[in-house]
């Protein structure tokens, strides 16, 4: 049995990925993230402390537990937050990937890294994996210099891109936009929604599924790995209120120019999933069978 390694385990992704193997026992499971473990099952699996950005501490904690593959989901990923602190965003979204090809290379660990859309400028989406990238924001800069990186490294690595991650962990810690719209509209609150921008988003449980299937399948390259259907921001805000019979009359769309957001957003990304399905037999769920799982989760938790 493969053991896996974990960065950012307390996040949204990683906590998925704990979730699956937990579940299908496929992999030994090292997560690692900084701080406490916020996972709330503590057995069947280790945890370690590791901070990405102490490449002492990354090479001590790999060389211990000498993993076959070390799956990187930690990252700065708010991209106004990226735009106006540059140099924290370099270090943990490049630095810190740099110091994992280099432990991956000495201790000959597969490394599967997450990417984003953002590394190109939404004017021809959907993207294949071969379309030239031209990032619009730092954050995608970044991203697509973590890419680089990699690629120019050689050794053992697949990049899985997605787009607009979404779903729960059990503390409710970290919010993403179907929780952030169910949550205000709930609340009776008004919400400006942009609705000329287009992208496709993926359930958490999907992107974690890719992940260890790029493990299982020794993927090598890049591959885009996101959910299954196009629709503009304000029609997946729309797609929220139906699902839960909410007043959609508090939903003002408005063009993206009048946010004034620090960083400038691709206006339509997509990907092309062809490559993944086939490759890595991956299956992402619809945007409607995504929101009844979170339904599902939601309840079980109350």
């Amino acid at each position: 049995m493969k053991t896996i390694l974990v960065t950012g385990s307390n996040g949204l992704t990683g906590q998925k990925i704990t979730e699956s193997v937990l579940r299908t026992k496929d992999f030994n499971l090292i997560a690692t993230s900084k701080g406490e473990n916020r996972f709330p099952v503590k057995e069947g699996y280790i945890y370690a402390e590791m901070d990405i950005l102490n490449p002492a501490n990354v090479v001590e904690v790999v060389a211990k537990y000498k993993p076959d593959a070390i799956i990187h989901t930690a990252a700065m990923t708010n991209v106004d937050t990226c735009e106006s602190q540059k140099e924290l965003a370099r270090e943990l979204n490049v630095g810190a990937v740099e110091t994992l090809i280099q432990v991956c290379k000495q201790f000959d660990i597969q490394l599967i890294h997450l990417s984003t859309d953002f590394i190109f400028d939404g004017a021809n989406g959907p993207y294949d994996e071969l379309a030239p990238p031209s990032p619009l924001s730092y954050y995608g800069q970044t991203k697509l210099d973590a890419e680089n990186a990699i690629i120019a490294a050689g050794g053992k690595w697949a990049i899985l891109r997605t787009i607009i991650v979404y779903g729960i962990v059990s503390d409710m810690s970290r919010s993403n936009i179907v929780l952030w719209a169910k949550g205000a509209l709930e609340k009776g609150e008004p919400i400006n929604v942009v609705n000329d921008q287009w992208r496709m988003p993926t359930l958490a449980e999907d992107l974690a599924d890719c992940c260890l299937l790029a493990v299982e399948k020794n993927a090598q390259g890049v591959y885009n790995a996101s959910g299954k259907d196009m629709m503009s921001i304000s029609e997946l805000v729309g797609k929220v209120a139906d699902y839960w019979s909410l007043d959609k009359s508090l939903i003002k769309e408005i063009s993206a120019a009048t946010l004034n957001q620090t960083a400038k957003r691709p206006v339509r990304t997509g990907f092309i999933l062809d490559k993944t399905i086939r490759d890595l037999g991956y299956q992402p769920r619809s945007f409607q069978e995504g929101l009844a799982i979170l339904n599902q989760q939601l309840k079980e938790r109350n």
